[in-house]
Protein backbone atom coordinates (compact mmCIF):
# COMPACT_ATOMS: atom_id res chain seq x y z
CA UNK A 1 0.00 0.00 0.00
CA UNK A 2 1.35 3.40 -0.99
CA UNK A 3 1.64 5.89 2.58
CA UNK A 4 2.97 8.87 1.06
CA UNK A 5 5.56 8.70 2.63
CA UNK A 6 9.29 8.78 1.18
CA UNK A 7 11.61 6.38 2.57
CA UNK A 8 15.35 7.52 2.75
CA UNK A 9 17.81 6.13 -0.03
CA UNK A 10 20.10 4.14 2.30
CA UNK A 11 23.45 2.87 0.47
CA UNK A 12 27.51 2.66 1.77
CA UNK A 13 30.16 4.54 0.48
CA UNK A 14 33.72 4.26 0.39
CA UNK A 15 35.28 5.72 4.07
CA UNK A 16 38.34 5.75 5.43
CA UNK A 17 37.72 2.54 7.65
CA UNK A 18 35.87 0.75 5.49
CA UNK A 19 32.29 1.51 3.91
CA UNK A 20 30.08 3.74 5.93
CA UNK A 21 26.62 3.94 6.09
CA UNK A 22 24.36 6.81 4.92
CA UNK A 23 20.91 7.95 4.39
CA UNK A 24 20.26 10.46 1.62
CA UNK A 25 16.79 12.14 2.18
CA UNK A 26 15.57 14.48 -0.66
CA UNK A 27 14.18 18.12 0.43
CA UNK A 28 10.18 17.61 1.27
CA UNK A 29 9.54 20.44 -1.02
CA UNK A 30 10.36 23.56 -2.53
CA UNK A 31 13.92 22.49 -2.48
CA UNK A 32 16.73 24.58 -2.16
CA UNK A 33 20.40 24.59 -3.40
CA UNK A 34 21.50 23.06 0.20
CA UNK A 35 22.40 19.99 1.44
CA UNK A 36 23.05 19.44 5.51
CA UNK A 37 25.07 16.56 6.33
CA UNK A 38 23.89 15.39 10.61
CA UNK A 39 26.54 13.70 12.78
CA UNK A 40 24.97 11.82 15.44
CA UNK A 41 25.43 11.09 19.10
CA UNK A 42 27.91 9.25 20.60
CA UNK A 43 28.51 5.55 19.39
CA UNK A 44 29.67 3.56 22.35
CA UNK A 45 26.04 5.05 24.09
CA UNK A 46 23.70 3.56 21.18
CA UNK A 47 24.32 6.67 19.20
CA UNK A 48 23.00 6.14 15.20
CA UNK A 49 21.83 8.53 12.14
CA UNK A 50 18.34 6.36 13.19
CA UNK A 51 18.50 8.46 16.80
CA UNK A 52 15.35 10.69 16.98
CA UNK A 53 16.95 13.90 17.96
CA UNK A 54 18.91 13.18 14.35
CA UNK A 55 15.48 12.39 12.69
CA UNK A 56 13.86 14.88 13.74
CA UNK A 57 16.39 17.45 12.81
CA UNK A 58 16.61 16.24 9.45
CA UNK A 59 12.81 16.16 9.18
CA UNK A 60 12.46 19.66 9.81
CA UNK A 61 15.45 20.81 7.53
CA UNK A 62 13.66 18.70 4.99
CA UNK A 63 10.57 20.53 5.61
CA UNK A 64 12.51 23.78 4.84
CA UNK A 65 13.58 22.78 1.55
CA UNK A 66 16.98 21.07 2.39
CA UNK A 67 18.33 18.15 1.68
CA UNK A 68 20.03 15.73 4.12
CA UNK A 69 22.20 13.44 4.55
CA UNK A 70 22.85 11.59 7.81
CA UNK A 71 25.35 8.90 8.19
CA UNK A 72 26.37 6.16 10.78
CA UNK A 73 29.98 6.95 12.70
CA UNK A 74 32.70 4.05 12.40
CA UNK A 75 31.62 0.69 13.69
CA UNK A 76 27.60 1.73 13.89
CA UNK A 77 25.19 -0.02 12.06
CA UNK A 78 27.20 -1.49 8.68
CA UNK A 79 29.79 0.91 9.09
CA UNK A 80 32.73 -0.42 9.59
CA UNK A 81 36.04 0.12 11.64
CA UNK A 82 35.33 0.70 15.66
CA UNK A 83 35.27 4.09 17.73
CA UNK A 84 38.26 6.28 17.61
CA UNK A 85 36.87 8.55 20.24
CA UNK A 86 36.51 11.55 17.82
CA UNK A 87 39.79 11.39 15.65
CA UNK A 88 38.61 9.10 12.89
CA UNK A 89 34.85 9.93 13.37
CA UNK A 90 35.93 13.47 11.93
CA UNK A 91 37.90 11.71 9.37
CA UNK A 92 34.37 9.77 8.54
CA UNK A 93 32.61 12.97 8.31
CA UNK A 94 34.86 14.22 5.71
CA UNK A 95 34.73 11.23 3.52
CA UNK A 96 30.88 11.71 3.37
CA UNK A 97 30.78 15.35 2.39
CA UNK A 98 33.63 14.74 0.04
CA UNK A 99 30.99 12.03 -1.55
CA UNK A 100 28.25 14.24 -1.30
CA UNK A 101 30.40 17.04 -2.74
CA UNK A 102 30.87 15.01 -6.18
CA UNK A 103 27.39 13.91 -6.08
CA UNK A 104 25.49 17.24 -5.86
CA UNK A 105 28.28 19.84 -6.50
CA UNK A 106 26.15 22.89 -6.90
CA UNK A 107 24.63 21.97 -2.86
CA UNK A 108 25.57 24.79 -0.26
CA UNK A 109 27.16 22.25 3.13
CA UNK A 110 25.04 23.19 6.32
CA UNK A 111 26.39 20.65 9.28
CA UNK A 112 24.55 19.74 12.09
CA UNK A 113 25.07 17.22 14.74
CA UNK A 114 23.39 16.10 17.92
CA UNK A 115 25.82 16.08 21.41
CA UNK A 116 28.50 14.31 20.54
CA UNK A 117 28.25 14.77 16.82
CA UNK A 118 27.66 18.66 17.79
CA UNK A 119 31.47 18.69 18.78
CA UNK A 120 32.60 16.31 15.70
CA UNK A 121 30.43 18.56 13.04
CA UNK A 122 31.85 21.83 14.79
CA UNK A 123 35.85 20.65 14.19
CA UNK A 124 34.89 20.16 10.88
CA UNK A 125 32.66 23.33 10.00
CA UNK A 126 35.66 25.15 9.27
CA UNK A 127 37.92 22.97 7.01
CA UNK A 128 34.65 21.55 5.27
CA UNK A 129 33.44 25.08 4.29
CA UNK A 130 30.21 24.91 6.14
CA UNK A 131 27.93 27.76 5.62
CA UNK A 132 25.52 27.38 8.18
CA UNK A 133 26.02 24.81 11.82
CA UNK A 134 23.39 23.64 13.92
CA UNK A 135 25.02 22.61 17.29
CA UNK A 136 22.41 20.54 19.41
CA UNK A 137 23.69 19.78 23.11
CA UNK A 138 26.87 20.03 22.55
CA UNK A 139 28.78 18.11 24.86
CA UNK A 140 30.74 21.49 26.50
CA UNK A 141 32.02 20.54 30.08
CA UNK A 142 32.47 17.11 29.60
CA UNK A 143 35.60 15.33 27.89
CA UNK A 144 35.73 16.20 24.75
CA UNK A 145 38.05 19.66 24.18
CA UNK A 146 35.87 22.84 22.99
CA UNK A 147 38.57 25.14 23.99
CA UNK A 148 40.89 24.04 20.46
CA UNK A 149 38.41 24.76 17.78
CA UNK A 150 38.56 26.98 14.73
CA UNK A 151 35.20 28.95 14.98
CA UNK A 152 32.75 29.44 11.81
CA UNK A 153 32.08 32.68 11.10
CA UNK A 154 28.48 31.56 9.62
CA UNK A 155 24.82 31.30 10.48
CA UNK A 156 25.30 28.56 13.82
CA UNK A 157 22.62 27.83 16.04
CA UNK A 158 22.99 26.37 19.10
CA UNK A 159 19.85 24.41 21.01
CA UNK A 160 20.32 22.90 24.53
CA UNK A 161 17.43 21.89 26.78
CA UNK A 162 17.26 23.30 30.01
CA UNK A 163 16.79 19.67 32.04
CA UNK A 164 19.76 18.50 30.45
CA UNK A 165 20.64 15.64 32.59
CA UNK A 166 23.90 14.41 30.45
CA UNK A 167 25.18 17.92 29.39
CA UNK A 168 25.54 20.67 31.81
CA UNK A 169 23.47 23.67 30.37
CA UNK A 170 24.85 26.09 32.13
CA UNK A 171 28.11 25.08 31.04
CA UNK A 172 27.15 25.57 27.18
CA UNK A 173 25.75 29.21 28.47
CA UNK A 174 28.97 30.00 30.03
CA UNK A 175 31.00 28.57 26.81
CA UNK A 176 28.29 30.39 23.74
CA UNK A 177 29.02 33.62 25.86
CA UNK A 178 32.71 33.63 26.31
CA UNK A 179 32.86 33.21 22.24
CA UNK A 180 34.11 36.00 20.46
CA UNK A 181 30.93 35.54 17.56
CA UNK A 182 28.60 33.70 19.58
CA UNK A 183 25.78 31.94 18.31
CA UNK A 184 22.48 31.84 18.52
CA UNK A 185 21.49 30.29 21.72
CA UNK A 186 17.82 28.77 22.08
CA UNK A 187 17.33 27.31 25.76
CA UNK A 188 14.31 25.09 25.63
CA UNK A 189 12.70 25.06 29.66
CA UNK A 190 11.94 21.80 30.88
CA UNK A 191 14.11 19.74 27.79
CA UNK A 192 16.02 16.72 29.15
CA UNK A 193 19.41 15.68 26.95
CA UNK A 194 17.16 13.39 24.77
CA UNK A 195 14.40 15.82 24.35
CA UNK A 196 11.63 13.86 25.38
CA UNK A 197 7.97 14.73 24.67
CA UNK A 198 9.90 18.09 23.22
CA UNK A 199 10.87 16.67 19.46
CA UNK A 200 7.94 18.56 18.04
CA UNK A 201 9.05 21.56 19.78
CA UNK A 202 12.75 20.93 18.67
CA UNK A 203 11.52 20.77 15.14
CA UNK A 204 9.91 24.21 15.13
CA UNK A 205 12.47 25.85 16.67
CA UNK A 206 15.02 24.60 13.50
CA UNK A 207 12.22 25.73 11.16
CA UNK A 208 11.93 28.81 12.49
CA UNK A 209 15.73 30.01 12.66
CA UNK A 210 17.14 28.51 9.31
CA UNK A 211 13.82 30.10 7.41
CA UNK A 212 16.12 33.27 7.35
CA UNK A 213 18.97 31.61 6.45
CA UNK A 214 17.67 30.52 3.15
CA UNK A 215 18.95 31.84 -0.46
CA UNK A 216 16.14 34.52 -1.13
Amino acid sequence: MNTGVIEPTTFLIPGPAGHIEVAFDPADADPQPLLAVICHPLPTEGGSMHNKVVTMTARALRESGIATLRFNFRGVGQSEGQFDDGVGELDDLRAVVAWAAQQHPKHALWLAGFSFGAWVSLRGAVDLGAKALISIAPPVGRSWDFENIALPQLPWLVIQGQADEVVDAHAVRAWVSGLPQPPILIEMPDTSHFFHRKLIDLRGVIRHIVHSWLPA
